[in-house]
């Protein structure tokens, strides 16, 4: 079940906090995915020109039992803002879709757009490239990664809309 939500509301009412507990992504990403509003416990990968653990994330279960019951969860990937390679492209975005992940968001690529707009996730990357990205076994999961230079860590919730994407250490709906 999704609860509705703002992010312009979660930031009037956080505005306040820490940057540890609260931080906003800068509006740089674009939708791909038909799902526009998400939200949900992040997961990350970092990886650069090689989806690899993006292929292993997307590819097992994208939900998680909470108090609230069960959510999709967000797949983070930090490809270091290249815009060189696809870490995502159709067939990984419909893995995303049929496991249950509320939304992947990528500080890099995806390829194959009109396959990505009717699925049912929510994709946000920086923009399209139709080159497609080496196999070499290559990055690191579950730790914190920066995207565009603000942190996010395994763990964190985060949430997005038209208005853009907020990141919290805690769950706020």
């Amino acid at each position: 079940m999704t609860v509705p939500f703002a992010t312009c509301d979660l930031c009037d009412a956080h505005k306040n906090d820490s940057p540890d507990q609260f931080r906003v992504l800068p509006p740089v990403f674009l939708d791909f995915g038909a799902r526009r509003v998400f939200y949900g416990p992040v997961e990350t990968v970092k990886c650069f020109e090689d989806n690899t653990l993006v292929k292993a994330a997307v590819d097992s279960c994208g939900t998680v039992e909470t108090t609230h019951g069960c959510v999709g969860k967000v797949l983070v990937v930090d490809g270091a803002g290249s815009l060189r390679r696809a870490l995502l492209g159709g067939n990984l975005g419909a893995a995303a879709a049929r496991n249950g992940w509320a939304g992947v968001v990528i500080d890099g690529c995806v390829r194959d757009v009109a396959e990505l707009a009717p699925l049912d996730v929510g994709i946000r990357a920086l923009a399209a490239m139709p080159m497609p990205t080496e196999k070499k076994n290559q990055g690191l999961k579950d730790l914190p990664v920066q995207m565009q230079g603000v942190w996010v860590n395994p763990g964190d919730w985060l949430y997005a809309d038209a208005d853009g994407m907020v990141v919290s250490a805690q769950p706020l709906l």
